[in-house]
């Protein structure tokens, strides 16, 4: 258990390395802009190494759940749960995020600390981080329009809609697989199971809040869309609003 708590203590270093970067190069910026600089980072380096083991490097979470954890698993755990336990921290001192999301970090942290010390089960843990983060620069990119006023621009609705089907399918969909897979294998602990319950469920919280949004979004585009129609003005042509005469 040595070896992998010194990675997250390294991991943990890193990321707030990255971070202090970030606030140096940003002076200008607010320290969120910084933290979430380094939350996109994790999200695209986390995929990518999480699909890569979960899904080349295998085993295949969805046939062997409850396996034993491999070095690259391990590797890639300890990685991620040092991040978490920066953003954790980060959240908490500047108060900036609900108990949802409090509570989807620690979910996380205490899953791949259980899993670090049981040696067993990083195969799912590793897929479900993959599920969880997947949605996450598209995330960070809704913020950042924002941020720089180009979110109600075609760009921002393509970045909500790319954020709300991935979450849908993947967090959702095959989530609900991966947790079915889960349950009815006799390998995994009860421990485990009951983490992955747990995360799915928070997920669902997640998924009420999101289909609201898209409800009220909706809304508003469809009476956006109403209005114009009935004044007879269309959207802007090279910089001049077009009416019908």
């Amino acid at each position: 258990m040595a070896a992998p708590l010194l990675l997250v203590f390294c991991s943990l270093i890193c990321w707030v390395s990255i971070y202090i970067f970030f606030c140096q190069l940003n002076c200008q910026r607010c320290c969120e802009w910084s933290c979430r600089l380094v939350t996109l980072v994790h999200g695209v380096l986390i995929v990518c190494l999480s699909g890569y083991v979960g899904f080349i490097d295998g085993p295949w979470p969805f046939t062997y759940p409850g396996s034993p954890n491999t070095q690259l698993q391990t590797q890639v755990l300890c990685l991620s749960l040092g991040y978490f336990i920066f953003d954790m921290c980060w959240c908490i001192y500047f108060k900036t995020e609900g108990l949802v999301m409090l509570s989807h970090h620690s979910l996380s942290i205490l899953g791949i600390g259980m899993v670090l010390a049981l040696e067993q089960s990083a195969t799912e843990v590793n897929a479900v981080i993959f599920g969880s983060e997947v949605t996450n620069p598209f995330l960070q990119a809704r913020w950042f329009l924002r941020q720089t006023g180009c979110y109600h621009t075609l760009l921002g609705d393509i970045v909500d809609i790319l954020f709300i089907v991935l979450f849908c399918s993947v967090r959702i969909g095959v989530g609900a697989r991966l947790l079915y897979c889960e349950l009815s294998s006799p390998v995994p602990l009860p421990i485990v199971k009951l983490g992955g319950v747990a995360m799915y469920m928070v997920s669902w919280v997640f998924m009420v809040s999101i289909a609201r949004f898209a409800w009220r979004k909706s809304i508003h585009k469809y009476k956006t869309w109403r209005e114009r129609s009935r004044l007879g003005v269309h959207p802007q042509i090279n910089g001049h609003t077009k009416k019908v005469c």
